[in-house]
């Protein structure tokens, strides 16, 4: 028999044995999974509260505690149970423990959810424990636990299957935590500096805001097709025009329909911002605190590991001219060239698969991708993007080819992507007929034009600096998770069948 059968039958004889158990629980105590339990103190406070306590001391205080078993010695004389804050040892003997309690004990197995209530002591080791006067059965559990020691190996089913993964993973476990107080400290940093939070739609009947491949769904009462939003961008800038408030913001779940890898997931959050009197300079000083701050929040300190590097977070970042760049790692010098065909031809002949119908910033962009977005390792500010690209942004003065943009680069990862936004109507109208009619040739017959949108441009939207912030990525650098799905709960995966 191989290994893989045999581990299926050893876990499917664990399985009958749980069974057998819990009918035995149903015969003895009736409820196995009782609607109330209440403790007096999570494990982490109970450890706290006691941290002085002496070694070989016993005390009279009487708490309760409930947690999953997560190891068992001595025929379950001692147990360790953890709950979300921490462990505490559970110790189980004649001389404290009633017979009623004990004879739990054969019926408890790893994975069970158990209610203590007893004494607090330390044992001889220095063991915080509780010497078990009630035990509590809360949840019989069906499946055995993965393998102590190794938890669960197995990649794909660590993402299939979060739930066993950080039950057994304090990696992963550490990881979703600082996800939590990242994202908090997204939110706190962006309140204090006078941002107000608001919500808009998911459900939108016109996709924009980005270029992207929409997910689409149906409205049954309306009779209409819908799609989950790409962006949350225009009505953002549609709650700017209204005058709420000069600086406001979003963290948002955006749903993209195209490929899964390491940095992309087809649902993901971002943070989306907009500040009124503002430009993208303002705006760089914004990205440069704000991750400065999260860096330390995390790490107490600006200086992050992620991988082999260290990358620094202390403002103020590099600024990269994109048509610089290109230039000094190709000798392309696209600010010389003057038409499509020429930046076509000019690509082409450095050895560049440039598309037949490629714009001179397309080009531009693509040959910057393909050659100098890797090596942004610290983080940086890419500025100087074509127009043709960045149909939102505002022109460079002087140059009217590029406009007032930037991403954030870290670790070879764009990480922001922020403007000085486009806020003269007839012209955002223009720039978005022009962005339509590329969408159309490229076969996205659904794009429409957002007339209520640029209806609401035509009211008057002040000048702004505007930004979008990758959470996910964001998290994976913050935390040195090497793909996007380690720092999503529960990521896109293909059906098992």
């Amino acid at each position: 028999m191989s290994e893989t059968k045999n581990e299926t039958a050893l876990s499917s004889d664990a399985t009958e044995v749980r069974a057998q158990k819990l009918a035995k629980l149903r015969e003895t105590i009736g409820d196995v999974y009782p609607a109330h339990f209440h403790r007096t103190m999570t494990n982490a406070e109970l450890s706290a509260k006691y941290e002085a306590l002496e070694p070989d001391t016993e005390t009279q205080d009487v708490v309760t505690v409930a947690g999953r078993v997560y190891s068992s010695r001595n025929s379950g004389m001692f147990m360790d149970i953890h709950d979300a804050s921490g462990k505490i040892q559970i110790f189980s003997h004649k001389d404290v423990t009633p017979e009623a309690a004990r004879n739990m004990l054969a019926l408890i197995d790893l994975g069970d959810i158990i209610g203590v209530t007893g004494t607090v002591r330390r044992t001889k080791r220095g063991e915080l424990s509780i010497n078990a006067r009630e035990i509590t059965m809360l949840t019989k559990t069906l499946l055995p636990m993965p393998e102590k020691w190794h938890g669960v190996s197995d990649i794909e089913i660590r993402y299939r299957k979060r739930h066993l993964d950080l039950l057994t993973n304090e990696e992963s476990k550490l990881r979703f935590l600082q996800r939590s107080k990242i994202i908090s400290g997204v939110r706190r940093f962006m309140e204090t500096d006078g941002f107000m939070e608001v919500e808009t739609p998911m459900l939108q009947t016109i996709y924009g805001g980005a270029t992207a491949e929409p997910f689409k769904t149906h409205h049954n009462t309306l009779k209409m097709d819908m799609y989950l939003r790409i962006a949350p961008e225009l009505f953002l800038k549609r709650t700017l025009v209204s005058g709420l408030a000069d600086k406001i913001f979003e963290i948002n779940r955006n749903f993209r329909n195209e490929g899964v890898s390491t940095r992309h997931n087809p649902e993901f959050t971002m943070m989306e911002c907009y500040w009124a009197y503002a430009d993208y300079e303002d705006v760089m000083d914004l990205v440069e605190r704000l991750f400065a701050s999260l860096a330390t929040a995390i790490h107490g300190t600006t200086e992050v590991p992620y991988g082999d590097k260290v990358l620094s977070f202390k403002g103020p970042f590099r600024r990269i001219s994109m048509p610089g760049s290109v230039k000094e790692k190709t000798g392309i010098d696209f600010l010389a060239i003057k038409t499509d065909e020429e930046a076509r031809a000019a690509a082409r002949h450095a050895g560049f698969e440039i598309e037949k119908d490629a714009t001179w910033g397309e080009c531009l962009a693509f040959i910057f991708e393909e050659t100098v977005e890797g090596d942004l390792i610290q983080p940086a500010h890419v500025i100087d993007f074509p127009k043709d690209i960045s149909p939102f942004a505002k022109e460079v003065p002087g140059e009217p080819r590029l406009v007032e943009r930037f991403e954030t680069y870290v670790n070879g990862w764009e990480l922001g992507n922020a403007f000085s936004e486009l806020n003269d109507p007839e012209e955002q109208r223009s720039r978005m007929v022009e962005q339509l009619a590329q969408a159309h040739a490229r076969g996205e017959r659904e794009k429409a034009l957002d007339d209520e949108f640029l209806d609401a441009m035509d009211q008057g939207m002040p000048p702004a600096g505007g930004l979008g912030i990758g959470v996910d990525r964001l998290i994976m650098v913050l935390t040195n998770a090497p793909s996007i799905r380690d720092v999503i709960l529960f990521p896109a995966r293909r059906n098992k069948d």
